[in-house]
């Protein structure tokens, strides 16, 4: 447990999911999967970029350390800025080593994280982050997702693929990511509606959310399912029917709902379940 909590807290966790849900991404393109730089960059860059929230936190908004979200970096500060060290030189090292083609692709997709991240959006004199836009935070998450752990490998491979296929893949990522990022929010209602924050949850309501994370686990299940199957991938067929499953358990069981690892632990493991499946089902 205290691995876990490690992982979790340092958001390692969710760094090594990117390179388990991208590794998924080479399988499923009918690719040998492999360690390239491009995994490395997804793993740091995740790192960096999660971790970049509480760095914000740390250096302009000293008073909110005192809440018990910021419980872990209290009492980690100095292995937390060498955690900042870490991913920032795993980074640059790792791009040196890519292709141009990649670096090419991540910069759009860079950019919309730093927006994302960062006030440098302009709306009424005030200086916003894309996140803060109504409606658009949960988009944005899913489509960096989608996009960086398909179109990475789709690009180093610089092989042909169809194009539909990539679509596909993109919108099956898009709409997993949306349902296991949907009871984040919900988490987070009641905080984002005091600042403003206008998150699905908070148009919507509490119900209509759950419904909502629901309709797009069922829709990914559908749309995969079928997807691989008429590919003839049915190892891929079968690992995201049950991945979604599985989804669809994490987001019904009020027993698990209550857990305290259910955000962090539960619904982003999820992500590495899924990941894991594919892997194990196409060696099978």
């Amino acid at each position: 447990m205290k691995l876990l909590n490690f992982l979790i807290n340092t958001n390692l966790f969710i760094s090594i999911a990117a390179v388990l849900f991208t590794m998924e991404s080479q399988i499923q393109l009918d690719i040998e999967p492999a360690f390239h730089p491009y995994l490395f960059i997804i793993f740091f860059a995740t790192l960096f970029e999660y971790n970049l929230h509480r760095l914000i936190t740390l250096i302009f908004h000293k008073t909110a350390l005192k809440s018990d979200k910021h419980k872990w970096l209290q009492a980690n500060i100095r292995p937390f800025y060498l955690l900042v060290v870490f991913s920032v030189l795993g980074f640059l090292v790792s791009i040196i080593l890519a292709k141009k083609t990649v670096l090419l692709a991540l910069m759009p997709i860079a950019a919309v994280t730093l927006f994302y991240t960062l006030p440098v959006f302009k709306l009424k004199e005030k200086l916003m982050r894309l996140r803060e836009v109504p409606g658009l935070k949960i988009f944005l998450i899913a489509f960096v997702w989608a996009s960086v752990t398909v179109l990475l490998p789709v690009i180093q491979s610089e092989g042909r693929f169809d194009v539909s296929h990539i679509l596909l893949m993109i919108l099956e990522r898009s709409l997993f990511i949306f349902a296991i990022t949907i009871p984040f929010d919900i988490r987070d209602m009641q905080a984002d509606a005091e600042v403003g924050l206008k998150t699905f949850p908070v148009i919507i309501g509490d119900k209509k959310s759950w419904q909502l994370a629901n309709f797009s686990c069922l829709a990914y299940m559908l749309v995969s399912f079928f997807h691989y199957f008429l590919l003839d991938q049915i190892a891929a067929s079968l690992a995201c029917l049950l991945s979604g499953l599985i989804i669809l358990l994490c987001l019904n069981m009020s027993k698990l709902r209550q857990s305290p690892y259910y955000h962090y632990g539960i619904l982003d493991g999820t992500i590495i379940i899924q990941s894991l499946l594919v892997i194990l089902f196409h060696f099978i």
